[in-house]
């Protein structure tokens, strides 16, 4: 059966699967990435789940796999194939893609951010399917987006494409990492939700989970407080589809969880703010978890579907893939 590999690195653990031509997850693995341990050896790590991966696949179908696909966090150069810098991980400049292509006996490989990865599944065969404009929002640590035309994710110029966290919704407001004040994601990540829930309960323990069961329970500070995460995350979502005109609007992460409890204001709040714009579907991800693994899958698929014969003869060294592909 002819299949590839596909791995989604994250801060704090990996998922890995074989996937069918047809997107079937044929086989699935978690293991930490092991960060404590320095970047050389999480990089050590990935390599060797992959190797496992390609023995395990071609014992239990008969054959090697096709071609690879990895989906890393940070600023990526997927044309490059090098994942150029990870807050989370530490690493800099690793040329990710070239040391899995030799690691798995010149196997082609494709490299992705993981957002935009993710993204790529939503598209595809998650909650955007049939969609041929979209935007998918994960709502994490922080809020990142990616955004989809036809079965493509565009990446931008430069890779930076779908930043939504860092507009600025709140000007002068809260610090950001990035520099800027007033950002998205420090008002309607989880994270930010988890840490004004936690200050308002006085227990450093308290997350955004809590706070949407207090929600749904009336507690009126819980109330304000998931309130003004919508508000603000509606400000934002206003701001992208006012420039990018999306026929649905796919959100995730760990916010995303709390359902209703969220959808429903949203919608309402979106609705309030629009004016001559078309309002989307909002929709919630239908993949959770499994997207980037579904992604990179996706991307590894979409490699061998671009190679020309000429690089077929090169499997080590495959074609730079356009940033739309590469997510």
């Amino acid at each position: 059966m002819r299949h590839v590999i596909a791995l989604d690195v994250g801060g704090t653990g990996m998922k890995a699967a074989l996937v069918g031509a047809d997107g079937t997850l044929l086989h699935e693995a978690r293991r930490a990435t092991g960060r404590e341990r320095g970047p050389e050896a999480v990089v050590e790590t990935i390599l060797a789940f992959a190797e496992e991966l390609r023995a395990l696949g071609e014992e239990r179908y008969g054959e090697p796999a096709a071609a690879a696909g990895v989906a890393v966090p940070g600023i990526v150069d997927a044309d490059r194939g090098i994942a150029v810098y990870a807050a989370n991980l530490g690493w800099r400049d690793v040329p990710l893609r070239a040391l899995l292509s030799e690691r798995l006996g010149g196997l082609p490989v494709a490299l992705g951010h993981d957002v935009r990865t993710g993204g790529l599944a939503e598209g595809r065969i998650g909650a955007g399917d049939g969609a041929d404009r979209f935007l998918f929002v994960p709502l994490g640590t922080g809020i990142a987006g990616a955004i989809g035309i036809g079965d493509r994710i565009e990446a931008g110029a430069h890779g930076y494409a779908g930043e939504i966290g860092h507009i600025v919704v709140r000007p002068g407001g809260t610090d950001c990492g990035c520099g800027q004040r007033g950002c998205l994601e420090r008002y309607a990540s989880a994270s930010a939700v988890s840490l004004a829930w936690a200050e308002a309960t006085g227990d450093p323990g308290a997350d955004a989970a809590d706070c949407a069961k207090a929600v749904a329970s009336g507690d009126p500070a819980a109330v304000r407080i998931w309130q003004e995460a919508v508000d603000a995350l509606a400000d934002g979502l206003v701001t992208a589809l006012t420039l990018l005109d999306p026929r649905t609007l796919i959100i995730g992460g760990g916010l995303a969880e709390a359902g209703e409890t969220l959808f429903t204001p949203l919608r309402a709040a979106v609705e309030e703010r629009v004016t001559f714009q078309k309002l989307p579907a909002i929709v919630p991800a239908a993949l959770g978890d499994t997207a980037g693994c579904l992604g990179a899958g996706l991307l590894a698929w979409d490699l061998l579907a671009d190679q020309s014969p000429r690089h077929s003869q090169h499997p080590a060294d495959p074609r730079p893939t356009d940033p739309e592909v590469s997510a």
